[in-house]
């Protein structure tokens, strides 16, 4: 069929899909012209056109700075805990809700448990320091109980890493969890049904089956989170900085943040936000490649 044929054919479904492509193009592509800031002297009363070239200078100052290796590795190991912390929830409470007969109860625990994803990082983040700051509401239990300095989770550069992640599992693992549902909705009750006839306890039918049953859209994820391992988190890290200081706190995007828009220095900050979109592509396409090896089909087939 000739492609005059399917535009006319397909008119409406493209009309339904043009305002969606007009955001992606205004929000998501147009912006990304900004990235040749990253190889000039920009300066903002210049423009683009007439700005200096630096060439990979930006580069070269960013490969040399110890603020952004920091910033680099404290990226690293604040995702690799959260990945682990918090991956298995979602898992874990999609089975139990899962297992629940009574529907009511269910939908109830699902809804009460998927609120806070539509909560902003600055409410979580008060509704935490109410509860574990300083004044908050267990210090304040535990000095009543005769405990004269409790433990300020809040503000122990330490204890941030274990901070940002029950924060990120309290706001979003009912959310993440509504995906792993979904895909324990498909696996066949029949299979339990006849591993249950041949003895097979709970805790089999779950390694057997349920766990298996899962193995397609958990790879899926896994792969789609290390796609953010170097640009999650901003609004939450910057929120938090101040509390526990850069040094336990600073972030890629924050990094990029202070250096690019805070301190005016656009070019860098675009070395910098270039850097971390051209590795998490990277690491997307590696993680899908690892998924290929596995057997599974990842973002795309092979």
């Amino acid at each position: 069929m000739p492609w005059r044929a399917k535009l006319r054919r397909d008119k409406a479904l493209l009309l339904m899909t043009l305002p969606a492509i007009v955001l992606l193009a205004a929000f998501g592509y147009a912006p990304m012209l900004g990235l040749v800031m990253a190889f000039q002297n920009y300066d903002l009363y210049d423009g683009f056109l007439h700005s200096p070239w630096a060439g990979l200078a930006n580069f070269q100052q960013l490969f040399t700075d110890p603020a952004f290796w920091h910033a680099f590795v404290n990226t690293i190991v604040l995702f690799s805990v959260q990945l682990v912390l918090f991956f298995p929830v979602p898992i874990a409470l999609a089975i139990l809700l899962d297992s629940l007969l009574s529907r009511k109860l269910r939908s109830l625990i699902q809804s009460v448990v998927t609120l806070p994803h539509f909560f902003s990082w600055v409410l979580v983040i008060t509704i935490f320091q109410q509860m574990l700051g300083g004044a908050g509401l267990i210090p304040g239990l535990l000095r009543q109980h005769g405990v004269k300095n409790p433990f300020d989770v809040m503000t122990t550069p330490g204890a941030f890493k274990f901070l940002v992640s029950a924060q990120l599992i309290w706001k979003e693992a009912g959310w993440s969890m509504i995906v792993f549902l979904a895909a324990l909705a498909a696996i066949s009750p029949t299979l339990y049904e006849a591993a249950a006839v041949d003895g097979a306890g709970r805790w089999r039918r779950i390694r057997h089956i349920t766990l298996p049953g899962l193995k397609g859209i958990t790879i899926l994820l896994l792969i789609l989170q290390l796609g953010y391992a170097l640009t999650f988190g901003f609004e939450q890290m910057l929120i938090q900085r101040q509390a526990v200081g850069p040094g336990a706190a600073e972030v890629l995007t924050t990094f990029s943040y202070f250096q690019g828009i805070a301190d005016g220095n656009f070019s860098y900050g675009a070395a910098a936000g270039l850097f971390l979109g051209v590795t998490s592509l990277i690491l997307i396409l590696a993680a899908n490649k690892v998924a290929h090896l596995f057997g599974e089909d990842g973002l795309y087939g092979r």
